[in-house]
């Protein structure tokens, strides 16, 4: 009999090494455990778990999925006794529930040389409702201080055994040592998934025969098995990531087939054939797209009559955009009615989409829905269909033999975009004629930024002139919104950010609201400051990065940008004859490994004007995490040229 799948996911491998004098091999307290108040691997951390363990197995007597835990926890200071709160959440349905039982702590403390132990009251544990389907048992364990130790165990019981246990290697505090272990009966297969970036320290499995008696004479083996992680940083969130749940280090069950000891074989998970055939009939999705009721006479004859496919593509996008307000909503498989968009001009992210995709059909488009998880939705596995695990559609359009993503619930959106949002890598392309297929979700083109000021600077060293701005795809989209929704809101934005600038003008160049490019002029006075007829002056009126965004000590999951960008910032001023050059930015030339990214910075004197070209570029979107050291240099030099570069001038006598 076969017994369990196994599919370990790893992007990259990483090992943590040291010696701890923490005790890490058991859950009993050593005085070391108590005397030590910091973490020599990441001083920043306010708790510890030192060890950890969990077993998971079917009872023979009840035949529920128990599982038994054991956690010891190091208090560093004050800000780690939310550590100290246990919260365990129950599963109920109508019928079964999860319980808990077995539930102790005692927590040491070292006081005055001598240990003490203060263990945890019944009356101190407490059950609440959090909703219709989950219990909450909570208690905060007594006599918490820094330094605490803390020893706690309980055991899970649940009926649900298609749901088995997962483990959670990884959390916001480091780890020295987690193992769980794990005992499935040969009837039950499942896929089980190892998410995350970190390597597992050991792993062993071996078969237990006759495990379960299953009566009748009957006996079921088991597949024991043990995973262990040793040294696990804590995962702290940072800027350009997806959500965490696509990092964290865990193991996750999803069951696969079942054979009862009766003979019968229950395939619980699908395969993408019979999932395009429950999308197919689907009421939310199958029956909404290739509606034609209701669509004739909601394009004019000029759309209709558009000879050029890829014209009448961006026209009809644009009246999906213009006419139809999304209501915030994504409902991919709720309440979905293309109908009833049309009757009340507002819906669903599904809906608008769906009409989308329903009107390029009709003119002859070849258009195909894609269904995606957004990025703060996680990602999708590949290993089998779990339709749960979307949460948006969009749709890719064929024209000319290239493929476009469109969206239409966003009025801003170009031809050929999506919300930032859908960037998170990979969709489902639906066809329901032929089979559907993973497709690449990505933005090939490069977004960008683009300043250049054009000053002079008169005697009494007022400067003037004129900054064009240029900003393409993702930068330039909150930029479109923020200006076309309100202009006058817009400048004052401008306004209020740079205190020292007097604007005196402004411009925008742009085609539209849907135009890819931003292009914006502002006419600008600038009061120096001269000391002792010297004039120091910072040449970037306008910064991209005013800190660097990247803080941590190491990053073990990736850096996540969404989309390939570009910055440029050129400047030419005019100095006259008023003043000499002194002193300019020292030159500098940077790159990323593997030519991923590269910056210059460069000033020349030519004849009374200096002129300054600061450019920086990231050839991808997605960065490995031994990237995160180069890329945390890189933007620390980006913000320290524009934060300390400086022209030196001295008027002349």
């Amino acid at each position: 009999m076969k017994h369990f799948a196994l599919v370990l996911v790893f992007f990259t491998s990483f090992t943590f090494t040291g010696q701890s004098v923490f005790n890490s091999e058991g859950a009993s307290v050593t005085k070391a455990d108590l005397e030590t108040n910091y973490y020599e691997k990441d001083s920043t951390a306010n708790a510890l778990v030192i060890y950890e363990y969990g077993n998971s197995y079917i009872d023979k007597n009840s035949f529920k999925l128990k599982t038994e835990i054991t956690k010891k926890v190091k208090i560093f200071n004050r800000n780690g006794f939310d550590k100290a709160n246990l919260e365990i959440f129950l599963y109920n349905n109508k019928n079964k529930k999860e319980k808990v039982s077995d539930l102790r702590a005692t927590t040491y403390n070292l006081e005055n040389g001598s240990v003490t132990k203060t263990k945890l009251k019944n009356s101190e544990i407490f059950e609440e409702k959090y909703n219709e389907n989950y219990t909450i048992v909570k208690s905060t364990f007594p006599n918490i201080k820094e330094g605490s130790v803390i020893i706690y165990s309980y055991t899970l019981e649940s009926p649900f055994v298609f749901k088995y246990k997962g483990w959670s290697f990884q959390e916001d505090i480091p780890k020295l040592y987690s193992e769980y272990n794990t005992s499935i009966p040969g009837n039950y297969e499942y896929n089980i998934k190892l998410v995350g970036f970190l390597k597992l320290f050991h792993q062993d499995s071996n078969i237990r025969h006759n495990c379960l008696s299953v009566g009748n004479g009957g006996y079921a083996n088991c597949t024991d098995t043990r995973y262990i992680m040793k040294d696990i940083p804590a995962f702290i969130e940072e800027d350009y990531m997806t959500t965490k749940s696509n990092y964290l280090s865990r193991i996750e069950y999803e069951l696969k087939v079942f054979r009862g000891f009766d003979g019968r074989v229950d395939n619980i998970t699908k395969n993408w054939k019979t999932t395009d055939k429950e999308l197919k009939t689907d009421n939310n999705i199958g029956r909404q797209l290739g509606k034609s009721g209701g669509l004739k006479n909601l394009l004019s004859d000029s759309i209709i009559n558009e000879n050029d496919e890829l014209k009448k593509a961006s026209k009809i996008l644009e009246y999906v955009q213009n006419n139809y307000t999304w209501n915030g909503k994504h409902n991919l498989f709720k309440d979905t009615s293309v109908k009833n968009l049309i009757k009340e001009k507002s819906g669903s992210a599904s809906e608008i989409n769906i009409l989308l995709h329903n009107l390029l059909e009709e003119n002859d488009i070849n258009v195909k829905p894609v269904l995606i998880s957004t990025r703060n939705n996680g990602l999708p596995t590949k290993l089998f269909p779990v339709i749960s695990e979307f949460n948006y559609l969009i749709v890719a359009a064929t024209i000319n033999n290239e493929q476009y993503f469109l969206d239409a619930t966003d009025e801003y959106l170009s031809f050929g975009e999506i919300p930032f949002k859908c960037l998170n890598h990979y969709g489902r392309l639906l066809d329901f004629k032929d089979a559907s297929s993973w497709i690449d979700i990505s933005d090939e083109k490069v977004s960008s930024r683009f300043y250049k000021a054009e000053l002079s600077i008169d005697a009494e060293a007022n400067i003037s002139g004129i900054i064009s701005s240029k900003s393409t795809g993702y930068h330039g989209l909150p930029l479109k919104r923020s200006y076309y929704s309100n202009s006058n809101q817009y400048l004052d934005y401008f306004k209020e950010t740079y205190v020292n600038l007097d604007f005196l003008d402004h411009k925008v160049l742009s085609e539209g609201k849907t135009s890819y490019e931003f292009e914006e002029e502002f006419e600008i006075v600038y009061e120096s400051d001269i000391t002792a007829n010297n004039i120091y002056l910072n040449p970037f009126l306008f910064k991209f990065f005013t800190e660097n965004p990247f803080k941590l000590q190491e990053r073990t999951y990736p850096i996540d940008f969404g989309y390939k960008d570009a910055y440029l910032y050129m400047l030419k001023l005019e100095i006259g004859d008023a003043y000499e050059i002194l002193e300019t930015p020292e030159d500098c030339v940077l790159k990323l490994p593997n030519n991923t990214g590269s910056l210059t910075f460069t000033t020349t004197v030519n004849e009374n004007s200096v002129l300054l070209y600061f450019k920086f570029n990231f050839t991808q979107s997605y960065y490995e995490p031994q990237y995160y050291d180069s890329l945390k240099t890189f933007f620390g030099k980006i913000v320290d040229v524009q934060k300390n570069s400086l022209i030196l001038l001295k008027k002349k006598q």
